[in-house]
This record gives structure tokens, C-alpha cells and sequence, in this order.
């Protein structure tokens, strides 16, 4: 934020960035039963999504890089399942779910070309 590196112009980088807000939206309507379980599940993996991403940008070598672009990536998978199992639970909608779901798959595709181009 401060330090206007240029990892914070990649599209990646603003991809996870509203991947990690659109989470947190989501989770907001989610129960309170699962206020300490799910949401908090869904919103560190949205969180560790952009700060991996942001890491792995700071680092050197193209393996440590790509270590933090892949960490990033099974982060996206694992928010992806938990919603789906929310969905199945009718936490949420899949109309609810749309902006959410372009965020999941742009991310991920993202993802996948820095891994494969590093």
C-alpha cells in the first residue's frame, strides 16, 4: 500500500485482491455457527492467496517464486471447495455466488500462467 512496489500493477495482484474482498463479503451472510469455522477457513485462504502472491514477487529465483505462485493457487482450490460446500448447505445462492466465482476462476488461470511461465 505504502510502498508502491510493482507487483501491486499486475493483474494477478488485483485479481487476489478482489478475490480476498469478494470472500469477505460472501461470509458475511454466511451463519453464525460458522462464524469461528467456515468463514474464518474461507477468509485465510483469501488472505493467503494475495499475500503469497505478494510474496512470491518479492523473492529472487524463478523456484522460489513459483513455490509461493503454487501456494497461492491451492489456496484458490480450497476456497473454491469450501463454497461449494456452503453452497450445498444453502448458505448462499449460486446468484450470490456469481461475482465470486469469475474472481475464483480468473485467479486461478492467472496463477497457472505465472507458474507455467517461471
Amino acid at each position: 500500500m505504502f510502498l508502491q512496489l510493482s507487483h501491486t500493477r499486475l493483474n494477478v495482484f488485483q485479481s487476489s485482491k478482489q478475490l480476498a474482498l469478494e470472500c469477505y463479503r460472501i461470509t458475511r451472510v454466511f451463519p453464525n455457527e460458522e462464524k469461528f469455522s467456515m468463514v474464518q477457513q474461507i477468509r485465510r485462504a483469501a488472505l493467503s492467496v494475495h499475500l503469497n502472491i505478494t510474496e512470491g514477487c518479492s523473492r529472487k529465483s524463478n523456484s522460489e517464486r513459483k513455490r509461493y505462485f503454487e501456494i497461492a493457487r491451492g489456496s484458490v482450490i480450497e476456497i473454491d471447495s469450501a463454497i461449494d460446500i456452503a453452497l450445498e448447505l444453502t448458505y448462499v445462492t449460486m446468484a450470490q455466488l456469481e461475482k465470486l466465482g469469475l474472481n475464483i476462476v480468473n485467479t486461478f488461470k492467472l496463477l497457472s500462467g505465472l507458474i507455467t511461465h517461471n
